[in-house]
């Protein structure tokens, strides 16, 4: 009888399970990996479906400020016409209607004629209170007027230019007219009055470049 070889078939067992070994850490390495791969999908996934997300929730924002906006430009239409009296000059310009007008002084007895514009309702006046316009028109001569803001106009706080309104030539001013306020004012000469029309707040310098376009008065 031959004799079988017992190293021979140990080498064999022992490649077998190497093999296996080996087999079976590639396995283990291969779904490793897919289950990492799977979970930075899911990570990289859920990523960029929240940056979507938030693309068009940004999107859709900026959608709703702009038909707000247009929207509350249609509600300011057809505007109002505002009158002052008929004594000084009967100053008028058009407003939005969405806005309400306050008079504040009585000239009956003469002095000066002083009115304030805001959307709604009309603030309490005080000197510190902003307003979408406030129309004034002093007892006191243009040039004077004029001269009180040149301080300002030194200092830099105002911008002083030539302005004009159908047919009506005035001065502009723009900037800090105090520590309170910013915003815009145009001057005219009305016999020996002076009008001063003057927005409170940048906010409303778009209506503002509208009003003061539709200016008129008695000379």
């Amino acid at each position: 009888m031959i004799p079988v070889s017992r190293t021979h078939e140990h080498g064999m067992s022992a490649g077998i399970i190497t093999a296996i070994v080996l087999l079976t850490i590639g396995v283990i390495g291969m779904t490793g990996l897919a289950v990492w791969s799977f979970v930075n999908y899911r990570d990289q996934k859920s990523n960029v479906d929240a940056k979507i997300a938030s693309a068009v929730a940004e999107a859709e924002k900026v959608q709703a400020d702009k038909d707000e906006a247009k929207f509350a430009e249609r509600e300011k239409e057809p505007n109002r016409t505002f009158a002052g009296p008929a004594d000084y000059g009967q100053l008028s310009f058009s407003y939005p209607k969405t806005w309400s007008v306050y008079v504040e002084s009585d000239i009956t007895n003469g002095g000066d004629f002083e009115a304030y514009l805001n959307p709604i309702s009309v603030p309490p006046v005080n000197p510190k209170q902003r307003f979408a316009l406030r129309v004034t028109i002093l007892e006191k001569e243009y040039n004077e007027v004029v001269d009180d803001y040149s301080n300002l106009v030194e200092d830099g706080d105002l911008r002083s230019r030539s302005f004009s309104a159908n047919g009506q030539n005035g001065t502009r001013l723009d900037g800090n007219f105090s520590k309170d306020i910013r915003g815009a004012a145009v001057l005219f000469k009305i016999r020996d009055k002076t009008a001063v029309i003057q927005t409170d707040a940048d906010t409303f310098k778009s209506d503002f470049e509208k009003i003061i376009k539709t200016i008129s008065f008695n000379q």
